[in-house]
C-alpha cells in the first residue's frame, strides 16, 4: 500500500502561548486608537465642509482676481471694416446692340464723360420710320390749315353776297313803297318787294349760320390732325432720347471699377456694362454682432485706423436686416475724406457706445456668465465669499458695479466654476 501523510499530522493547541498574548493586545489597542482618530477626523471634516458649502479649499493659482476701482468707463465696439464708396453706381445697357467701350478699368472719369456706346440698328430704323410718319402728319395738319382758310374764304364770300342781296331787296322795297304812295306802282309790286326782302334775309341768316358751323367743323378737323402730329412728334422725341442714351455717360466724378462686358460684345437691354466708384465719398462698412446692433444709432462717434493713421468718423447708417446673426453698419468720415484709401481696403473701426466719468468698475471676466450677473466672489481673510451684486454698463475690458461692492474689494473674475456656487470657500496658496 502507498503511505500517506496521516502519520505526520498533529493537533495544535487552541490557546496561544503565554509569551505571545501581549502582542495581540497591542495590535487591538492600535486598531481602537485608529478608529477613534478616523471618526474624530470625519467629524472635523464634516464641520469644515458645513462651513464651506461642501467644497474643499481651492488653490489661488486657479483663480484670477481684480480690484474694484472708481474711474471712467468707456463702452466701445471694436470691429474690422472695409472701405466702400458711398456712391458706386453700376451702369446698364439702355438697349440691345453692340457695345463699344471707351475706357478701361481703373481709368479716372469725369461726370458726363462717355464711357461706352451701343450701336442699335433696330432703334435707328425705328427712329427713321417714326420721323417719316411725323413728317407726313405734319403735312396733313398744314394741308388742313390751308383748307380751313379756303373754306372760310368761300363761306365769307357767300355771306357777303347774301348780305348785299338783302340790302338790295330792302332798298327796292323802299322804292316800291314810295312809288306806291305816288301812284306810280301797284300794291302787288310792293308785296313782291317785301317777299324778296324776306327771302334775302333768310338767305343771309343761313349763310351766316353755315359759315359758323363749317368753320367749327374745319377747326375740329385741323385740331385733330395737329394733335396726331404732336403725338407722333412726342414718340419721335422719346426714340431720340433712347438713341442718345446709347451713349453711356458717367453719373459722377470717380474711377472706373469693373467692366462686365467685353469689347464689341452684343448685349441685351438692362445688361450690366461697368461700375463707377466715387472716391470723393468713401465710407467704412463693418459687421456688428446682433447683440450690439440694438445699441448702435446714427450719429454715434467713432474712429477708423489704417495706414498708420487715425480718422474721425460717425455712424451714418445701420441696416434693419439681420444676416447670419450680424448687422451691417456704415461710418462716414468727419471732415476731409482720406485720399490714400482704396475700395474694399480693410481698416480697424471703433465706435463709442457710452462714456461714464466716475463709476465703480472691475475688470471684466467670465464670472458674469458663470454666476448669471447676480453674484460675485469677494476674497476676504483667505475665504471666497459669495456676494450679491448688481451690474451696470459693460465695456470690452471693464464692467460697472452699481450695488454690492466697494472700492478696494478683491473680486474673483475668472475660475469661479471651481467654487461650485458655495457661499464660502477657503482658499489655499
Amino acid at each position: 500500500m502507498i503511505r500517506d501523510t496521516a502519520a505526520q499530522d498533529r493537533m495544535l493547541a487552541t490557546e496561544l502561548p503565554a509569551r505571545r498574548r501581549p502582542l495581540w493586545w497591542a495590535a487591538a489597542g492600535l486598531l481602537l486608537v485608529g478608529a477613534g482618530l478616523w471618526l474624530f477626523g470625519g467629524k472635523l471634516a464634516g464641520m469644515w465642509r458645513e462651513g464651506s458649502g461642501g467644497v474643499a479649499s481651492v488653490s489661488m493659482s486657479r483663480l484670477t482676481l481684480a480690484d474694484v476701482q472708481r474711474g471712467p468707463l468707456v463702452r466701445d465696439l471694436a470691429a474690422e471694416g472695409k472701405v466702400v464708396a458711398a456712391q458706386s453706381p453700376t451702369l446698364y445697357a439702355p438697349g440691345t446692340g453692340t457695345v463699344t467701350l471707351k475706357v478701361h478699368a481703373g481709368d479716372a472719369v469725369q461726370k458726363g464723360q462717355v464711357l461706352a456706346s451701343i450701336d442699335s440698328p433696330a432703334l435707328a430704323s425705328r427712329v427713321a420710320q417714326e420721323q417719316s410718319q411725323a413728317d407726313a402728319l405734319q403735312a396733313d395738319a398744314k394741308r388742313a390749315e390751308v383748307q380751313l382758310r379756303q373754306q372760310r374764304s368761300v363761306l365769307q364770300s357767300a355771306w357777303e353776297n347774301a348780305r348785299i342781296d338783302a340790302q338790295t331787296a330792302e332798298n327796292d322795297l323802299v322804292r316800291q313803297q314810295k312809288a306806291f304812295e305816288a301812284g306810280a306802282a301797284s300794291g302787288m309790286q310792293v308785296e313782291h318787294a317785301k317777299d324778296t326782302l324776306d327771302k334775302a334775309r333768310i338767305t343771309l341768316s343761313h349763310a351766316k349760320e353755315g359759315m359758323g358751323l363749317n368753320d367749327d367743323s374745319l377747326q375740329f378737323d385741323l385740331k385733330a390732325k395737329q394733335l396726331a402730329y404732336e403725338r407722333q412728334r412726342l414718340a419721335v422725341t422719346e426714340l431720340l432720347r433712347q438713341q442718345s442714351e446709347l451713349q453711356v455717360r458717367s453719373p459722377v466724378d470717380g474711377q472706373v471699377g469693373q467692366l462686365f462686358v467685353a469689347e464689341r460684345a452684343t448685349v441685351a437691354q438692362d445688361a450690366q456694362l461697368l461700375s463707377v466708384i466715387d472716391l470723393s465719398a468713401l465710407e467704412v462698412q463693418m459687421q456688428v454682432a446682433e447683440s450690439y446692433a440694438r445699441e448702435l444709432s446714427v450719429g454715434m462717434p467713432g474712429e477708423v485706423a489704417g495706414n498708420g493713421k487715425t480718422w474721425r468718423a460717425e455712424v451714418s447708417a445701420v441696416s434693419p436686416e439681420v444676416v447670419n446673426n450680424e448687422v451691417a453698419a456704415r461710418l462716414r468720415f468727419v471732415g476731409e475724406p482720406p485720399s490714400a484709401l482704396r475700395q474694399n481696403q480693410r481698416l480697424s473701426v471703433r465706435v463709442l457706445l457710452d462714456k461714464r466719468d466716475s463709476v465703480l468698475t472691475v475688470r471684466r471676466g467670465n464670472f458674469v456668465e458663470q454666476l448669471g450677473g447676480q453674484f460675485a466672489y469677494v476674497v476676504r481673510d483667505g475665504m471666497a465669499i459669495k456676494q450679491p451684486v448688481r451690474l451696470g454698463a459693460r465695456g470690452i475690458d471693464q464692467i460697472e458695479i452699481t450695488q454690492g461692492l466697494n472700492v478696494g474689494d478683491r473680486v474673483i473674475v475668472s475660475g469661479t466654476d471651481a467654487l461650485q456656487g458655495a457661499e464660502r470657500v477657503p482658499l489655499s496658496p
